[in-house]
């Protein structure tokens, strides 16, 4: 009897042990009770899944669409730039250039001038009859009126009178003015 009592008293012993013991087993294990972050599968249908997935990755992706779109926008930006400043640099040199012809033209027009001054009248109006009717004005026009007549006296009357046109035009305040 003696034997039961000791046996029933160490089965209780070991049920009341077991417990903690059992706990304290799964507590020492990582993860035993963690939850387990997928659903179950029959829980949602496909449609439901791929609607909150999109759901879940709608802001991620729309931040990346943006910052995709600034460094396109950057990307076109230093692209107007360059072209910009290669706009600036051929704009400098074209600038340069007028202003190089027009010198030279100034200074050719004031040397052709100083020929034509020099000249008897008769061969500066056979000269200047073969030139382009333009130049023949801008040259007399640059003569005094003294030989600016014996010239013109001395020329075809029909070239003496489109220069005499040219000359009166050039002079005439309303010619450069916008007509409309």
């Amino acid at each position: 009897m003696i034997g039961l009592k000791f046996d029933t008293r160490i089965s209780k012993l070991l049920r009341q042990l077991s417990l903690p013991a059992a706990v304290a087993v799964l507590l020492s294990i990582p993860g035993a009770f963690a939850q387990e972050a997928a659903r179950p599968a029959g829980d949602l249908s496909s449609e439901e899944e791929i609607k909150q997935f999109c759901t879940n990755i709608a802001d991620p992706a729309r931040d990346q669409r943006y910052l995709l779109q600034k460094q396109e926008l950057e990307k076109l930006r230093a692209d107007i730039d360059a072209r910009m400043a290669e706009m600036d640099k051929r704009k400098a040199e074209y600038q340069d250039w007028l202003k190089r012809r027009d010198d030279f033209l100034k200074q050719a027009q004031a040397g052709l001038t100083d020929i034509f001054k020099n000249m008897k009248p008769d061969a500066a109006a056979l000269q200047l009859q073969e030139v382009k009717i333009e130049v023949a004005a801008a040259v007399i026009m640059r003569l005094g009126s003294r030989q600016s007549s014996l010239i013109l006296n001395e020329m075809d009357p029909l070239k003496a009178a489109v220069i005499a046109n040219i000359i009166a035009s050039a002079s005439d305040p309303n010619t450069s003015k916008d007509p409309s």
